[in-house]
């Protein structure tokens, strides 16, 4: 029997509810087609968590949270204004988002562990997680964004599937579309910025996007799959931690995305609705079926 110590059960809090919230506003990503958002504004964050302590020249969390927020909306600000300035198309845009925003982020942490103790200020670990450092104060934060996420997807259950599947529809309804957006963006950085701590800007993106894509493999239901995306999202979350405490020093973001990416394998091969395994025996079944037709009409024309 694993005993796991106090701290432990606080980051396998936090990074359960961290996969709960995730797997949800992925599940938005997944049916905007805007996967890519989610890591492109994962990167965008990392220049606001920099500047966060630079501004202060010391590690203060909220304030380099506050940072990362400022950071990801400019990033969502600059995908759309290019997008619909120019002729560039949207996956194009978030690829230049994420690739500048990140190399500006690389370059200020390059210049701030050249500060007097930025060697010691920690930012590195922003960049793959390190959830072992995480408060209770963390936890009730992930918590509450959590509570924030359901509360608004499930208060605004019509409203979220009208905007999501049918979007003109839902505009001569007198829907915002606008207004949805807006609430969709918030969350989704709200989620990456509390996320980052545990999971890292780079694996941030994978949680949000391994989840909802496994749960696609199992169901075509809009509710089905927001519940599995949050199950599979919790799951990881606390799989990756448990894995973690095995070894000294393992770091528990990159189990929690091996854990999540283990459960994309399983959906892939024995998913119920479009699984490899299911799609294989389908096929079977119908050229089966067209053998024995074929083989039904010859013998009608043979006796005819």
């Amino acid at each position: 029997m694993i005993i796991l110590s106090a701290n432990t059960q606080w980051v396998l809090l936090s990074t359960m509810m961290l996969g709960m919230a995730a797997g949800v506003i992925g599940c938005f990503a997944y049916w905007k087609r805007q996967s890519l958002m989610s890591d492109a504004l994962s990167h965008a964050a990392l220049p606001g968590v920099v500047a966060g302590f630079a501004v202060l020249g010391a590690k203060s969390l909220p304030f380099m949270m506050a940072g990362a927020t400022i950071s990801a909306l400019l990033g969502a600000l600059f995908i759309h204004w290019i997008r619909t300035s120019s002729r560039v198309k949207e996956d194009a845009a978030m690829g230049i988002v994420l690739s500048v925003f990140f190399g500006l982020g690389i370059m200020l942490l390059t210049l701030v562990n050249k500060m007097p103790g930025g060697q010691q200020s920690g930012l590195d670990s922003f960049i793959f997680g390190q959830s072992a450092s995480m408060v209770r104060q963390d936890v009730y934060t992930m918590i509450g964004i959590t509570l924030l996420v359901f509360i608004v997807a499930l208060a605004a259950w019509k409203e979220w599937k009208l905007f999501l599947f049918d979007p003109q529809f839902a505009a001569g309804l007198g829907l915002s579309g606008r207004l949805m957006n807006m609430v969709y963006m918030i969350l989704l950085v709200l989620v990456i910025v509390v996320g980052i701590q545990a999971a890292g800007v780079i694996l941030m993106a994978a949680l949000l996007i391994i989840p909802s894509v496994s749960a696609r493999y199992w169901t075509h239901s809009y509710a089905v799959m927001l519940g599995l995306s949050a199950l599979f999202g919790g799951g990881s979350g606390i799989a990756g931690t448990l894995i973690s405490t095995l070894g000294n020093g393992w770091p528990t973001g990159p189990f929690i995305v091996l854990s999540a990416s283990s459960l994309f394998v399983v959906s892939l091969v024995f998913g119920s609705r479009k699984g490899m395994l299911v799609m294989f025996l389908q096929q079977r079944n119908q050229k089966m079926a067209l053998s024995k037709q074929s083989v039904g009409r010859d013998a009608i024309e043979r006796g005819g």
